[in-house]
């Protein structure tokens, strides 16, 4: 709740008089619990209570992982949601992990159910054999992706972390009367720039 996306769009929200509300899944910042006992089903349940507290259709925005939960929301509850932004969103992120894995690390989170993985963000993040399983209940980019609300993805040319091919594939994947992708240049995984933070919210504005 306190990255510079969120903190930014709720003071821009606040501005317009409008509502805004932004949540920590379980595991994550002010939330309780630990990451690494999180997967991507639970922390899509998370966002469906939140979504399930709010009145009428809303404008879902997802970063990364988020943009993975927001797409699983828009699919399964298309008339709950008005419109869609993600940004470098990161859709299957779990089988990339595992392709991306060597014998070794496949084999370390088999027998030890986890791995500790590198991060530019922080300390090296848990990712569990649970994640993984679980995650292949919820994958977007395998089976249809019906998207009936206005979408407009972003995506940074520069993001080392979800390079702009997934975004491409997501683009290619999904179907609806209005989805649009916005690459920019040199636009990094944060996409926190001034330039990249009024972006999202004309995004925001489109879609609304």
């Amino acid at each position: 709740m306190t990255g510079t996306k969120a903190a930014w769009l709720a003071d821009w929200a606040r501005e317009r008089g409008r509502g805004y509300v932004r949540f920590d899944y379980a595991g994550h910042g002010a939330s309780d619990g630990a990451f690494e006992d999180g997967t991507i089903g639970a922390w899509a349940e998370d966002a469906a209570t939140v979504l399930d507290t709010l009145p009428g259709p809303v404008v879902l925005v997802g970063s990364s992982m988020g943009g993975w939960i927001a797409l699983l929301l828009a699919r399964e509850r298309p008339e709950r949601v008005a419109g869609l932004v993600t940004i470098a969103a990161a859709p299957d992120f779990t089988e990339t992990l595992w392709a991306e894995a060597t014998e070794a690390q496949r084999a370390e989170i088999l027998q030890a159910g986890r791995i500790l993985m590198p991060s530019d963000y922080g300390p090296p993040l848990p990712f569990t054999r649970a994640l993984i399983e679980d995650g292949r209940r919820h994958l977007v980019l395998d089976r249809p992706l019906h998207l009936p609300m206005p979408v407009r993805m972003l995506q940074g040319t520069a993001d080392r972390d979800v390079k702009p091919a997934v975004a491409l594939r997501l683009l290619d994947h999904a179907t609806g009367p209005d989805i649009r992708l916005t690459l920019v240049k040199d636009a990094d995984h944060r996409f926190s720039s001034p330039r990249c933070l009024k972006l999202i919210a004309r995004m925001v504005e489109e879609v609304s």
